[in-house]
């Protein structure tokens, strides 16, 4: 297999279903979907990347079975490597939404949502959401939507209901990046959202062909926005990562004044023409009466795979200085690595797919430190 793309393509999952079906533990009895149920799939360059949804209470359960899974699903013709991870959102065993089911969305034809949306006592939305942040910069290129990416996985990861909304209308990434290019459904008047590792996700790159230009004017991307707010069926979360487009424009002020924001991340590399652009939107959001979070420098060193020597390309520390100047916390370091680049193409979060690297480290550093800043703590199950 020389370069392939299947994700959400549904002949894999049900090749992977019926592999996972025949990894049964030593007694023979049970197997991995005994235990778990398939959350998303994506298979490129003969990689398979595979989310099974479990209970915290099942997860010791999978976890003898995982080598075997991955050793099995390898075997199978056209895909020569195999990572299982594991999310803790849909109950094990739920049926993923049926597509006979539901209608699937157009842009062409609103979701028409009966009723006035839900919103909080002070008018804002999304009042089933216990946190909303925004992961922001002020500029394109700093790497804001794979750190977005991985940021909501790791949250996840920490046992956390997460959703994840690509408010970039012009420039949406989110599809490619969860390797998912499922359509979403209307249910009930509402669009339910699209779910792929662990996460609850909503993106115009869902609706649209990826080569398609989104040659929109301003009101037209403010109502889309409004829609994904209004108009989806997003259920009870502890958090929602927001990937804002960059800039400080409208789209901004629109979920700036729609949503009780409970802060905003800052993502910046460390060179000085950068750091000019980080400074405008810490400014936009102190406008805004937005906390700030904290600030991420993001492709902060470079190691090399060879020699582990480390090159600082764009410069070094400038976002911690940044953030020391303007008053708030620096979030962390996340290295330039070829490793986030390619599975962020290959549609797996690295934080997932390769949780024991440098990487996943750092992400998992930041998701940590979001979670104490916000004092999300992951909802009790029974049992536990």
């Amino acid at each position: 297999m020389t370069s392939s793309d299947t994700s959400g393509n549904d002949a894999e999952s049900r090749r992977i279903l019926d592999t996972l079906r025949l990894v049964k533990d030593d007694s023979g009895t049970t197997n991995v979907l005994s235990f778990a149920a398939l959350d998303s799939v994506a298979v490129r360059d003969g990689h398979a990347h595979v989310s099974l949804s479990v209970s915290r209470d099942d997860a010791g359960k999978i976890e003898p079975l995982r080598p075997r899974a991955e050793a099995a699903i390898a075997q199978l013709p056209g895909i020569d490597r195999a990572t299982i991870v594991l999310t803790a959102h849909r109950a094990p065993g739920a049926p993923m939404p049926a597509p006979g089911g539901h209608r699937p969305f157009r842009l062409d034809q609103p979701a028409n949502n009966p009723g006035t949306p839900e919103t909080r006592p002070d008018g804002k939305l999304l009042p089933q959401v216990h946190a909303v942040i925004a992961v922001a910069s002020g500029k394109g290129g700093v790497g804001k939507s794979t750190t977005a990416v991985n940021l909501a996985a790791g949250l996840a990861r920490l046992g956390l209901r997460t959703g994840m909304l690509d408010a970039d209308i012009y420039g949406p990434s989110l599809p490619r990046m969860l390797g998912q290019s499922a359509k979403p459904f209307v249910e009930d008047g509402k669009l339910i959202p699209v779910e792929a590792w662990g996460l609850h996700v909503m993106s115009i790159g869902f609706l649209v062909d990826e080569n398609q230009a989104m040659i929109w004017r301003g009101p037209m991307v403010m109502g889309a926005l409004s829609q994904f707010l209004g108009d989806v069926a997003w259920p009870e979360l502890d958090v929602l990562v927001i990937d804002m487009p960059p800039g400080t424009g409208d789209a901004q002020l629109t979920l700036a004044q729609k949503l009780s924001l409970r802060g905003a991340i800052i993502v910046s590399t460390p060179q000085d023409i950068a750091l000019l652009d980080a400074r405008r939107g810490l400014a936009m959001f102190e406008k805004m009466n937005v906390p700030v979070l904290g600030v991420v420098e993001n492709m902060s060193y470079f190691c090399c795979p060879n020699c582990n020597h480390r090159t600082e390309l764009f410069g070094h520390g400038g976002a911690r200085r940044q953030a020391e100047e303007s008053g708030v916390p620096f979030l962390g370091e996340i290295p330039l690595l070829a490793d986030i680049r390619a599975s962020g193409d290959a549609g797996a979060p690295i934080i997932l797919s390769a949780p024991d690297s440098e990487a996943a480290g750092a992400y998992t550093a930041l998701a940590r430190a979001v979670a104490d800043s916000l004092r999300l703590t992951p909802p009790k199950t029974n049992g536990s």
